[in-house]
């Protein structure tokens, strides 16, 4: 069964472990003792608002990490439309120079929060690509708006897609090398995914190399590389350079797949619930503003500043309203461009978003034990406190925290079996 986010999300049909259904109960995610929530609409208002005591901000100062990329634009834009205010905190966004830094400077307490990597996230919590520590996913920031993006040299060879890729490096053997941003991340998640779809072992058959997001441009106009996945306005940036081509979108891998997250350690989440229900208010609010496409202009000038992405607003803007030119001949209108809120359906931490990461995790080798996929997933995402903070802000839930969809090599994920479907693949380390 696919669904996407413009469908009705689609109860999750398959056997529940108990541990599954246990966090489920717990959560208020299940009825009674056995019967899932069964889908009425596409969405459904919470129906009461959290109450807990005093509702001030514990912090009122919140330095929040980002990423120059497009994606960052919510956390940015809840900062200069002053929407921060209106809940009671100041949101102070830190410009960081790799993901790396993100990590250290969330462990170690110099970042509240940050516009972060899903797969990140989840790496840390269990110590994959450094320090280990408990984390929390408070919402999703974006769903699509990532590429591949190839060489010319690559291109010159006949190349245009994965397929062609496949045949060339199959035909000509060389040291081929791939960029990703981060070990655990999302953009070393969609090149495996990609590349093994199309028959290329990325841990086997080539190279890859971590390269912070800003930094991937120039790495491939020197020929550090072949090709490369990250977020916007990179992969187009190259194209504007004349140095490469689009070969694949991500929501051409993945329809409305989660891509970045508002993150935290759960001692934050824990310590400073206020805070964090109103950071998540500010940001829900700016989602809904950034969706509204007569906005888009305005976002692409603001981020498009030194202090953010720093790059030409135009750049930005063009995919970041659906208009897509590949590079090398072939433009359209893309309906699945990046979204920020599509009336919550974005912006909800679905658990099985959380345990597609650790299938791909456990499918690469990043993690050396089975993982138990759902009580790891319900410690990470935080859903009653998402809950509480979009019940204030009137953003409807959906009814049930678990997701359907068809990826690009016809597989279907819906977190109902995660150990059997991070089994299933041929290509895997």
């Amino acid at each position: 069964m696919n669904s996407d986010a413009n469908d009705t999300i689609q109860p999750d049909g398959a056997p529940e472990s108990a541990s599954r259904r246990n966090f489920l109960k717990n959560s208020g995610l299940l009825l009674g003792t056995g019967a899932a929530l069964s889908v009425t609409g596409p969405l459904c208002l919470s129906r009461s608002a959290w109450a807990a005591g005093s509702d001030a901000p514990e912090k009122t100062e919140v330095k929040i990490g980002f990423i120059p990329l497009t994606d960052c634009a919510s956390v940015v834009m809840a900062a200069e439309l002053g929407l921060d205010k209106k809940y009671g905190i100041k949101i102070v966004p830190s410009k960081e120079a790799s993901w790396a830094a993100v990590r250290d400077k969330l462990i170690n307490g110099e970042l509240d929060a940050a516009h972060v990597l899903y797969g990140l996230i989840y790496g840390v919590q269990l110590g994959v690509g450094g320090p280990k520590k408990d984390m929390a996913v408070l919402m999703t920031l974006n769903n699509n708006g990532q590429a591949i993006t190839l060489s010319n040299k690559l291109h010159r060879k006949g190349v245009t897609d994965g397929e062609s890729l496949s045949r060339l490096i199959k035909a000509e053997p060389r040291e081929y090398t791939f960029a990703h941003t981060f070990p655990s991340g999302t953009h070393a998640m969609w090149l495996y995914y990609w590349l093994a779809a199309n028959g290329v072992n990325p841990l086997k058959d080539v190279k890859t190399i971590t390269v912070p997001p800003p930094q991937m441009v120039a790495n491939m106009r020197v020929g550090s590389m072949d090709g490369f996945c990250v977020g916007e306005p990179w992969n187009e940036r190259a194209i504007a350079d004349k140095i490469g081509f689009t070969a694949i979108t991500s929501q051409g891998i993945w329809k409305n797949h989660p891509e970045k997250v508002l993150g935290s350690t759960l001692e934050f989440a824990r310590k400073n619930p206020n805070t964090a229900r109103a950071l998540m208010m500010a940001v829900l609010e700016a989602s809904r503003y950034i969706d509204d496409i007569k906005n888009r202009e305005k976002v692409a000038l603001t981020i498009a500043g030194k202090a953010y992405v720093n790059t030409a607003s135009h750049v930005i803007l063009g995919r970041l309203q659906g208009e897509y030119d590949n590079g090398i001949g072939k433009s359209w209108k893309d309906p699945d461009y990046m979204k920020f809120h599509d009336n919550g359906l974005v912006n909800f931490p679905y658990l099985s978003d959380g345990m597609w990461f650790l299938t791909q995790h456990q499918r690469w080798g990043l993690l050396k034990d089975e993982p138990d996929y759902p009580a790891i997933a319900g410690q990470v995402n935080q859903i009653e406190l998402y809950k509480q903070a979009a019940s204030q802000v009137k953003v409807p839930l959906p009814a049930n925290s678990m997701r359907s969809s068809k990826l690009m090599d016809g597989v279907v994920w819906d977190g109902g079996n995660p150990a059997a479907y991070a089994a299933s693949f041929a290509i895997r380390a």
